[in-house]
């Protein structure tokens, strides 16, 4: 216990020295009441009994402690000695922006504390881009995901933007396409087109903050009470596209490059934003690395036709090359499936299975590590003593 004290002061020390500098930069101010409905977490919070906590959610993450918003006001909010002990192990145990938290005021202390994080709607999560095999929550608790993408001279990446829509898909959220800077762009049906045909029933919305275009359609995909959030690179326009919802240049902007058309990082913390008519969008800053966690439900919802050509394979592990009666290769003949979208969906897959292959050998190990654990000398000799003691009952009967 004394070794998990240590831990939290030291990062609670470092986290509380860099939200003390960025405290200047804390400019929105917060209603409780505009954050979206508290009645799950209310309910949540009756059945775990924690005296004194109320519910809050996070609105802000960066490099400090995470901001939060109660009907108390807003604080800084740093975690139990449990929770800090969970997290150690357990990445999902990580407050994320849009998370609903029980949270409490102790007497004489500086900050206010996150006794738990309480049961997500929805979860967005990629593979940590530090890590093989943890997962990362990115948002908690949203209901849209606007996948943002921008038009210009060069075609969108197809591959890059079926990526997001797995992980979207996958969160649990609806997953919405919105292609920035159209006016930028020489044939915007031609790319609409492209993109309306790997999109399946997720819609498209095109827009133009500098011609003031598509605007009022995003607006409409977040009501009041209504949680949508922005992912997409750095320099797509996302920041931007908020600005013109929220009808005053509140979010930073940077230009792009024109070598190659790359933005930098304006925005440097995931963070909620209220609009004037209810709604509450997340704002995130750019993320290159956008690898793939756990995605079964994803990959089918994005591949759809892919998904329905392998229900019609005789063989339930077929793998689509050599095997006779194969539903794929079928739909592959007739063009029912395109084949360059096939190969990205074959590359996602293989993708996936490396880092089962590394999970599950990282289990494996940390299991042999133990001294009683699967795997190890003693588990196997005391597995072998119960079978001999059931063979035994079984012949002197």
């Amino acid at each position: 216990m004394r070794g998990s004290n240590v831990h939290r002061r030291e990062w609670c020390v470092s986290a509380v020295l860099y939200s003390y500098c960025m405290v200047h930069q804390e400019e929105h101010s917060y209603d409780f009441s505009s954050l979206g409905n508290p009645d799950h977490a209310v309910d949540a919070l009756r059945q775990l009994g924690i005296d004194g906590a109320e519910p809050a959610r996070v609105v802000r993450l960066d490099r400090g402690l995470p901001l939060v918003v109660s009907q108390q006001g807003t604080f800084r909010a740093e975690p139990s000695n449990a929770l800090m002990k969970t997290m150690k192990t357990d990445t999902y145990a990580r407050p994320a922006v849009g998370d609903w938290v029980a949270l409490v005021h102790p007497d004489g202390h500086e900050n206010s504390v996150i006794e738990a994080i309480l049961p997500r709607s929805s979860s967005f999560i990629r593979k940590d881009p530090g890590e093989d095999t943890t997962k990362q929550v990115i948002l908690a608790n949203v209901d849209v995901v606007f996948v943002v993408t921008a038009l210009g001279e060069e075609p969108v990446n197809l591959a890059r933007l079926e990526r997001k829509l797995v992980l979207a898909h996958e969160s649990g959220a609806r997953p919405v396409i919105v292609l920035t800077k159209s006016d930028r762009c020489d044939d915007v049906d031609a790319e609409r087109q492209r993109v309306g045909a790997i999109a399946g029933d997720v819609p498209v919305v095109v827009t133009s903050a500098k011609m003031n275009e598509g605007v009022e359609q995003v607006r409409a995909l977040v009501p009041a009470q209504t949680t949508a959030a922005m992912i997409g690179s750095s320099g797509v326009g996302k920041s931007t596209l908020i600005n013109r919802l929220l009808g005053i240049e509140r979010q930073a902007t940077g230009a792009v490059r024109e070598s190659d058309d790359k933005g930098r990082h304006v925005t440097v913390a995931r963070e909620i934003v209220t609009l004037p008519e209810g709604g509450i969008l997340v704002d995130t800053p750019g993320m290159r690395a956008m690898a793939l966690w756990r995605a079964d439900e994803g990959m089918a919802r994005t591949y759809s036709e892919i998904d329905e050509a392998t229900q019609r394979c005789k063989f339930v592990d077929c793998t689509h090359q050599s095997e006779p009666h194969c539903g794929v290769k079928a739909a592959l003949e007739s063009g029912e499936i395109d084949p360059e979208r096939f190969e990205r969906y074959t590359k996602l897959q293989e993708e996936l299975a490396e880092l089962d292959q590394k999970r599950e050998s990282k289990r494996w190990a940390a299991t042999e590590s133990r001294p009683h654990g699967r795997g190890s000398k003693a588990h196997q000799i005391k597995k072998a003593q119960k079978n001999f003691q059931k063979y035994n009952r079984r012949n002197t009967r």
